[in-house]
């Protein structure tokens, strides 16, 4: 099928709204018109219920362990209650980015999440990273036929390779691969985007990133490494509070992201040396051998006759040694630029 949403020749820049919604169908709508405002390509949600991800347990491996997590201490079943985005909103949702020329599209964490996306007409998937092993999940979303962005992390080479067979096998022609750092908020130095380019080279498909760190620069940089899919959070107002506030953009900062990831991807260009059409005007400031006296016909140049200086009307530097102690032709004046008509 023709990909109208990504692909190496553009960015594709998404608002990641996630539970920054804080359960009010207004800010919902408020944050969908602060991606529009920010030029973000595409508005994504993340469609599920408490239960199609978790049990509703007391027991230990149903609560947050890790000290140093956002979220430690929560059972998974309140924390997926309050960072879920209600099924009944999607339509509305949908429907105002598409009224401001975004694509809405969501990750679906069941099949029964993919069923109710493809009754909404979703145009793509995500692929969350804490479900790229979940096999059965990705045949499902791959039976659609439509494309697929696929997180990466904390998958090994080998668990990539697996969810991108089982995505192609399924009826999934065109994919992307992220690199996503799984920690909230991530540290820069966790990043690796040099992985970037080993995806596209190994796998031969569009690349980008899912940015948890803070600020715009881990995105930028990735675009220059060949990512041209970016996902950021996106929040009104980091003092409003939410799940994922912590780690999320603001307007401002999403529509800096937007700016900046574009000029560098409009920086990469190609493979390219020597001047440009632009540069060829500054060819002038360049050094080149001037005469630095009078100097009569017959006379030999020496050291304290020539300099090299700017602008490079004469001969080149490196032709400095084929002038010293030649003989010029005619007579020269201090301040012309040397030239071999003048030398015998």
């Amino acid at each position: 099928m023709n990909n109208p949403f990504f692909g190496n020749d553009k960015l594709f820049v998404i608002a990641e709204m996630s539970g920054n919604h804080n359960h009010s169908l207004d800010r919902a709508l408020k944050i969908v018109e602060a991606a529009a405002e920010a030029k973000a390509s595409a508005i994504k949600l993340q469609t599920y219920t408490p239960d199609t991800m978790t049990l509703d347990s007391d027991l230990a491996h149903f609560k947050i362990s890790d000290p140093k997590s956002l979220w430690y201490g929560r059972r998974l079943y309140e924390l997926y209650g309050d960072a879920s985005t209600p099924w009944e909103w999607h339509k509305e949702i949908f429907d105002k980015a598409i009224s401001l020329g975004m694509t809405p599209f969501s990750t679906p964490f069941d099949v029964t999440a993919v069923d109710f996306l493809e009754n909404l007409n979703v145009g793509l998937y995500k692929i969350a990273s804490f479900e790229n092993t979940d096999l059965p999940l990705i045949a499902e979303v791959a039976k659609t036929g439509k494309p697929m962005i696929i997180s990466i992390g904390l998958a090994t080479l080998n668990e990539i390779e697996e969810a991108v067979e089982t995505a192609v096998s399924n009826g999934c022609s065109e994919y992307a691969l992220l690199k996503t750092t799984s920690a909230y908020p991530a540290e820069p130095k966790e990043a690796n985007l040099a992985t970037i380019a080993k995806l596209k080279n190994y796998f031969g498909c569009t690349v980008g990133i899912s940015d948890h760190t803070l600020g715009i620069g881990v995105s930028v940089g990735a675009v220059a490494l060949g990512a041209t899919v970016i996902e950021k959070h996106l929040t009104l107002d980091r003092n409003d509070g939410g799940v994922d506030s912590a780690f999320s953009t603001t307007p401002e900062e999403f529509s800096s992201l937007v700016i900046e990831s574009n000029r560098a991807f409009e920086s990469i260009g190609q493979e390219f040396f020597g001047p440009t059409e632009r540069e060829r005007e500054s060819l002038i400031f360049r050094r080149s051998i001037f005469y630095t006296k009078d100097l009569k016909a017959g006379s030999k140049v020496s050291q304290n006759d020539v300099r090299i200086l700017r602008p490079g009307n004469g001969l080149p530097p490196k032709m400095i040694g084929k002038v010293l102690g030649n003989t010029v032709t005619r007579d020269v004046k201090r301040g012309e630029p040397v030239s071999t008509e003048d030398l015998s």
